[in-house]
C-alpha cells in the first residue's frame, strides 16, 4: 500500500463523470491511442520509462491525487518533451480548459510546438532560457531570479514532475514563490521529489534503486549522488520541502512516499500535493 502521509483534507471526489472505472478507462485509451503523438526515443532528454505508460500513469495520478478538472488551467513547469502534456490532451476540456508548457530546453519546446500545439489550440508551449548545469548551460535566466512570463493567480493546478529532483534547494524555494504568485486561490501544486527520510538513506531492507546512493552534500539540506554530476538526481532532507511549501504561502494536503525507496506505492518518485488556501496572502 502506497504510504500516505495526509496533512490536512485533500481533495477526494473526482470530476463530475469521472469515477475510478472511468480513470482506468482513459489511462488504457491513452495508452493504446497510437494516433497520439509520441517523440522518436532519442530526443527524449529527462524521464526513465516508456514515454506512453509514465504519460498514462501520471494523468491518473494528477486526477485522483491532484483533483486536476476538466476545466483546468494548467501549468507544466519543466514540461520536457511533452510526456504529460500528451495525455492531459485527451483530459482537458477543449474550450473551458487549457495548458501551459514551460521548460528551458528549445528542442522538447520545438517538438511540443509542431506536434501538439497545431491539433490542440488550447495547449501552448514556451522556451524559458533558464540557465542549468545539465539541461541549458548557457541560459541567460539565473534559477534564484525566476519569474514566470504570467500573470497573478493565473493557473488552477501547477505540475512540477522531476523539477526538484534537479535543483539546489536555493532554486527550489525560488521556483516555489513563483508558484505562488501564479497559483489561483484553492488551486493545487503536483510536485515530484526524492526525499531521504531515514529509511531512505540506510536502506534497511535493501530495495532502495540501486541508481540512487543518495550521500549528503556540506550541511545543507541536498544530497546527491557521487557517481553523477550534482544536479543529475537531487534529495532532500526530510522536512525541507514541507518548509519550503510552507514558506512559500503553500499548505501541504498529501506527502507520499514512492517505491524509489524501496517500499510499496503506486508511484516512483515521492510526491506532495499543496494548495494555495482560498483566504490568500
Amino acid at each position: 500500500m502506497t504510504e500516505v502521509i495526509a496533512l490536512k483534507t485533500a481533495f477526494t471526489e473526482l470530476p463530475p463523470a469521472f469515477n475510478n472505472d472511468h480513470v482506468e478507462w482513459l489511462m488504457e485509451a491513452v495508452l493504446r491511442n497510437r494516433f497520439l503523438p509520441c517523440p522518436d526515443p532519442d530526443s527524449i532528454f529527462v524521464g526513465d520509462g516508456n514515454f506512453q505508460a509514465v504519460g498514462a500513469e501520471f494523468l491518473g495520478h494528477f486526477i485522483r491525487k491532484g483533483g486536476v478538472r476538466p476545466d483546468s488551467r494548467v501549468l507544466d513547469i519543466g514540461c520536457g518533451i511533452g510526456r504529460m502534456a500528451v495525455p492531459l490532451t485527451q483530459y482537458l476540456d477543449f474550450a473551458k480548459g487549457s495548458y501551459c508548457g514551460i521548460d528551458p530546453v528549445a528542442g522538447g519546446i520545438n517538438w511540443c510546438r509542431q506536434m501538439i500545439s497545431p491539433v490542440y489550440s488550447n495547449f501552448e508551449f514556451r522556451h524559458l532560457d533558464i540557465a542549468h548545469s545539465l539541461y541549458n548551460p548557457k541560459g541567460a535566466i539565473d534559477g534564484l531570479e525566476l519569474v514566470l512570463p504570467y500573470e497573478d493567480r493565473q493557473f488552477d493546478f501547477i505540475i512540477m514532475t522531476s523539477v526538484v529532483t534537479h535543483l539546489p534547494d536555493e532554486e527550489v524555494s525560488a521556483y516555489l514563490r513563483e508558484v505562488e504568485r501564479v497559483l489561483a486561490l484553492g488551486g493545487r501544486l503536483f510536485m515530484t521529489c526524492f526525499v531521504v527520510d531515514k529509511v531512505a538513506a540506510e536502506n534497511p531492507l535493501k530495495k532502495r534503486d540501486a541508481r540512487l546512493g543518495f550521500q549528503r552534500y556540506d550541511e545543507g539540506p541536498c544530497w546527491f549522488v557521487p557517481e553523477l554530476p550534482p544536479l543529475a538526481a537531487v534529495g532532500f532532507d526530510d522536512g525541507f520541502l514541507d518548509g519550503a511549501l510552507a514558506r512559500a504561502g503553500l499548505s501541504v494536503t498529501t506527502k507520499s512516499f514512492g517505491h524509489w525507496r524501496g517500499v510499496p506505492s503506486d508511484h516512483y518518485q515521492d510526491l506532495f500535493v499543496a494548495e494555495l488556501d482560498r483566504g490568500g496572502r
